[in-house]
């Protein structure tokens, strides 16, 4: 009967896990389609980013079932289900869910130093036309040859650090080399791709401080303020037209006699008519923004905007002070920095994970909770990198804009999710740690006025004070604090997360409100690109 259970429940989460996958893709293929330019769409490039999409969003949807698996292992009461009960069948059940987590860590370490260079490489070396397919291929594996080897001395690194104490110093010199090869055998190559991914999640630290964080400020704001009056907007465009016009016209008043104008005076002029050009495609796109339905429809959808914007707000603010109060206990209770600032459970008290911990009687509300902070970490990443488009420190390389998008910014918007997803596990396990240890398990605590043969016994939530052999350790756990010093790098950049919140925080409060046709118009664009927006 035991098994019959475990084997429906199985094909329940199977089947759940079907449906969730259907629904990530369909969502990529929207968002990829949505900022995707029309102009410069190619099939391989985009293939690759709803894949790399995808990826991202379901290995973020990893944490919350490691989470269930094992909190579902045990009853209420504190006691393991029949086919829990067994040590072997709960080590296989972590043993599977531990190789998922690596299995998924190493599609995005093929994707972010394999597939995605390489399709990069291969669409810039298409705008070469007198080059064929077979040399597109050549130039674009030789650029990739760069990020491979880079991945490559990542793992020997990882391989070669060991997890033991090593030989005494008496020990020949050969003996440390084979203890070296033996610590790769035995661990099968696992701490080289979890050498690897910590590595990895370094780079997504820097983007989830950078966009993440101006996201969760930037997003709700924005639902909040809302955007210009249309009408407001096309008035204010015709003033603007009407005074540059008169600006050239006085200009060209200067030739009329035949004299030629002044170099300075050409340069205006120029600049001029560029400006002249833009102010009439932002006027041909504010009279389609006037007629479009969707724009109505986001009129009369203002109340509940303002209300998920005020969530969301409320839901940044109890993030950030669940994380500072989070990196307060490990600044006060840990070991310091030579352990990681690694703590067991929480010493003061957070918010985030006593909601959590109260949700637990509740099936399933704390499962979807997690959830839901997993999917917002993700959204409002993708905010962040929307608003502020893609840099490379003080230069911007991409922007990030509804059809106008080019492959190569799409590539590297799913390069920076695949990185900050990596980041996002540790940045969970800090707003609420003991819940991301243990989920919801209870373990039998014997009252000591009862004596053991009495049978009186109290659950109690399961910490760092339980019994090894009572208490399953999530294998994200585990896996995000296999080297401490990586630990210690996220605990500072937890700090830096906080203040990149709160400067973006007073940034976005101090802008206006956004254009109704935000990002659709700029100075670069061509006449051509406006095409698709007049037919």
């Amino acid at each position: 009967m035991a098994g019959q259970s475990f084997l429906s429940e199985s094909m329940l989460g199977w089947s759940i896990f079907t449906f969730i996958l259907m629904v990530i893709l369909t969502f990529c293929w929207f968002y990829i389609r949505k900022f995707q330019s029309r102009q410069e769409s190619e099939v391989v490039s985009t293939i690759t980013a709803i894949c790399a999409l995808a990826i991202a969003l379901i290995t973020s949807a990893l944490l919350p079932v490691d989470i269930f698996l094992v909190s579902f292992m045990k009853f209420s009461n504190g006691t393991y289900k029949d086919w829990a009960a067994n040590n072997e069948t709960r080590g296989h059940i972590e043993d599977t869910v531990l190789y998922g987590y690596y299995t998924l860590y190493s599609i995005i370490l093929f994707c972010v130093f394999l597939w995605i260079p390489f399709v990069y490489f291969y669409y810039e070396e298409r705008d070469d036309d007198n080059m064929n397919k077979c040399s597109q291929v050549k130039n674009a594996l030789k650029y990739t040859v760069g990020f491979a080897i880079v991945c490559v001395v990542l793992l020997l690194i990882g391989a070669f650090v060991p997890l033991e104490p090593p030989p005494g110093q008496n020990s020949t010199q050969w003996e440390k080399v084979q203890y070296l090869f033996e610590e790769l055998g035995s661990s099968h190559g696992l701490p080289a791709l979890s050498f690897s991914i910590s590595s990895l999640t370094l780079i997504g630290m820097l983007a989830v401080i950078t966009y993440t964080a101006y996201g969760m400020s930037v997003l709700p704001l924005n639902l909040i303020k809302g955007t210009r009056s249309v009408v407001y907007e096309r008035l204010e465009n015709t003033e603007d037209i009407d005074d540059v016009e008169h600006q050239i016209e006085k200009l060209k008043s200067k030739c009329e006699d035949g004299r030629p104008l002044s170099s300075r005076d050409r340069a205006n002029l120029q600049e001029l008519e560029g400006k002249l050009q833009v102010l009439r495609r932002r006027g041909r796109h504010l009279d389609i923004a006037e007629r479009n339905c969707c724009t109505k429809v986001g009129s009369a959808l203002r109340p509940l905007k303002i209300t998920l914007g005020i969530f969301f707000i409320l839901v940044a603010l109890l993030f950030t002070v669940a994380l500072f109060i989070s990196n307060l206990d490990k600044a006060l209770h840990s070991a310091g920095i030579s352990s990681g600032f690694i703590i067991f459970g929480t010493n003061i008290t957070n918010p985030l994970n006593e909601l959590l911990l109260v949700l637990q009687p509740v099936f399933p509300l704390d499962y979807i909770l997690i959830t839901v902070i997993t999917m917002y970490f993700v959204v409002t990443s993708m905010a962040g990198i929307r608003n502020m488009g893609i840099w490379f420190f003080w230069i911007r390389l991409y922007k990030i804009r509804p059809k106008k998008t080019r492959p190569q910014a799409l590539l590297f918007l799913c390069m920076i999710l695949l990185l900050i997803v990596l980041h996002t596990s540790y940045m969970i396990y800090s707003l609420a740690p003991q819940y991301v240890m243990y989920g919801s398990q209870k373990y039998l605590v014997q009252m000591p006025s009862a004596g053991p043969a009495s049978g009186n016994s109290t659950t109690r939530i399961c910490d760092a004070d339980a019994p090894e052999d009572q208490c399953t350790v999530t294998r994200s756990y585990l896996f995000l604090h296999k080297f401490w010093f990586f630990s210690t790098i996220y605990y500072f950049g937890n700090w830096a997360f906080i203040g990149a919140f709160l400067v973006g925080l007073a940034v976005s409060c101090c802008r206006g409100k956004k254009s109704v046709i935000e990002g659709e118009v700029e100075a670069d664009d061509s006449d051509f690109s406006d095409d698709e927006y007049v037919h």
